[in-house]
């Protein structure tokens, strides 16, 4: 059996994944989380991040946290590799995999039969170089007159995964959206378990979780990632919060601008994530507010779908 903790952001996915663990353990089903967000492969990158505390990660083994350097461009089919790898230890220890992560993109990638159509050196430099000289929002409108459907489901900041869209349209002259494959697990007895909140509870969670991470210290972690060359890293400087920051240490906006800046991003992108996850209907969701929540995802496990 493979489970999968899906959900927007600050939901609560780490939490449960942990508890669920814990509960699995205590019934003698050994379980161990493998990461599937795409930031939290980046070593220092803990506040902003939310990233299981050492003290959490004590409690239940957990994969694919701190493997890469800032200074790294992480792609989806290099995670692909890492996570199936991971899995596959698992499973071959007789440890339950439980997946935990809030990207679409890369929870498929890892369940589903998810391949990667091929690159182009040529017209990735170009579009590259087209994307620092325009910027992301000129690409994402090219990409949004070309095939809406992507550039609907492609944050307009998000320049990496634009690039990518239109490399792919150039290549295949078809809609990046038939890249993408149909939804089919290629890993067998998969559980995918969704966290359902409400829009006014989950825009107060995100609240309360950017103003925990300014109160931890964020600027101050953001401040030693720069010297570590966090500007130069195309995936990690363009992390929500990250971002921001570095745009009020350059002066461009105020600490409480960068600040508000944050919540109304991750609001935003936690309105995708849950749009996203919502067309799969494989996904079981569970109130993420109910107090029983560990002990109903853990008997729902029990039952076949």
């Amino acid at each position: 059996m493979i489970v999968a903790v899906v959900g927007p952001t600050a939901a609560g996915k780490s939490s449960l994944a942990i508890g669920l663990a814990q509960e699995l353990a205590a019934d003698g089903r050994p379980a161990e989380i493998v990461n599937a967000d795409s930031m939290l492969v980046y070593r220092g990158m803990d506040i902003g991040t939310a990233k299981p505390t050492p003290a959490e990660r004590a409690l239940v083994p957990h994969h694919l946290i701190d493997v890469l350097d800032v200074t790294r461009t992480a792609t989806v089919a290099e995670f692909q590799s890492m996570a199936r790898a991971a899995i596959a230890d698992c499973q071959e220890r007789c440890v339950i995999p439980i997946l935990v992560g809030g990207s679409a993109l890369y929870v498929r990638a890892v369940l589903d039969d998810f391949r990667f159509p091929g690159t182009d050196p040529e017209l990735r430099s170009r579009l590259e170089a087209e994307l620092a000289e325009l910027g992301p929002a000129a690409l994402h409108a090219r990409l949004a007159e070309r095939d809406p459907a992507a550039a609907a489901s492609i944050l307009p900041g998000n320049g990496r995964r634009v690039v990518r869209a239109l490399e792919v349209i150039e290549l295949t002259g078809e809609p990046f959206a038939a890249s993408l494959p149909e939804r089919r697990y290629l890993l067998p007895d998969v559980r995918q378990l969704g966290l359902d909140l409400d829009r006014p509870g989950l825009d107060a969670r995100i609240e309360q979780r950017v103003d925990a991470m300014w109160a931890d210290g964020f600027v101050a972690e953001v401040e030693h990632l720069v010297s570590l060359g966090l500007r130069d890293g195309l995936t990690a400087s363009r992390a929500l919060g990250y971002a921001q920051i570095l745009r009020f240490l350059d002066g461009e906006l105020t600490e409480s601008q960068a600040r508000e800046a944050t919540v109304v991003g991750t609001r935003k992108f936690a309105r995708r994530q849950d749009s996203w996850f919502r067309r799969d209907e494989r996904i079981s969701w569970f109130e993420a507010g109910r107090p029983d929540l560990v002990g109903a995802v853990r008997d729902a496990l029990d039952v076949r779908p």
